[in-house]
């Protein structure tokens, strides 16, 4: 590993999460990148709920919902891996999550992916999809998944 993506979800656990995925690649000298997705659906409500403020939503874009999910993430990781001696970066983006990480993976040339997963039922799966299915299946590297 010389470099991995940590995807991190504003839920319980994801900083602990986090944190041990930045020990495992400082524990072998790699960098990390964190990221953030933004889903179009909750770009989608959040644009909605703010068109009935007074700013409106006229002023929310996506270029503003992938700051968020920076910002996000930057926030994150100083918290998250403050402890941690590794050298890491951030990003956010907005989109489908499957295919969001594995561009990801690919933009930052990620040799190593960690995801926290959550359960779901082989029909949800077939129903919704599944963003950590599809990274398990598409990405050409080692993946590590974490359900609670």
């Amino acid at each position: 590993m010389e470099r991995a993506l940590v995807a991190i979800e504003p839920t319980d656990g994801t900083k602990e999460f986090a944190r041990e995925a930045g020990t495992l690649a400082a524990g072998v000298d790699a960098e990390v990148v964190v990221v953030h997705v933004t889903t179009e659906e909750e770009y989608t409500a959040r644009r909605q709920a703010m068109a009935s403020m007074p700013s409106g939503a006229e002023t929310y874009s996506t270029d503003d919902a992938s700051e968020g999910a920076a910002k996000f993430a930057r926030d994150f990781a100083a918290d998250a891996l403050a402890d941690v001696d590794v050298a890491y970066e951030t990003a956010g983006y907005v989109g489908e999550k499957g295919a969001v990480l594995l561009d990801a993976a690919e933009e930052h040339d990620c040799d190593h992916v960690f995801l926290a997963g959550r359960d779901r039922s082989p029909t949800g799966k077939a129903l919704f999809g599944d963003p950590t299915q599809r990274v398990l299946l598409e990405f050409d590297g080692p993946v590590t998944v974490v359900t609670a």
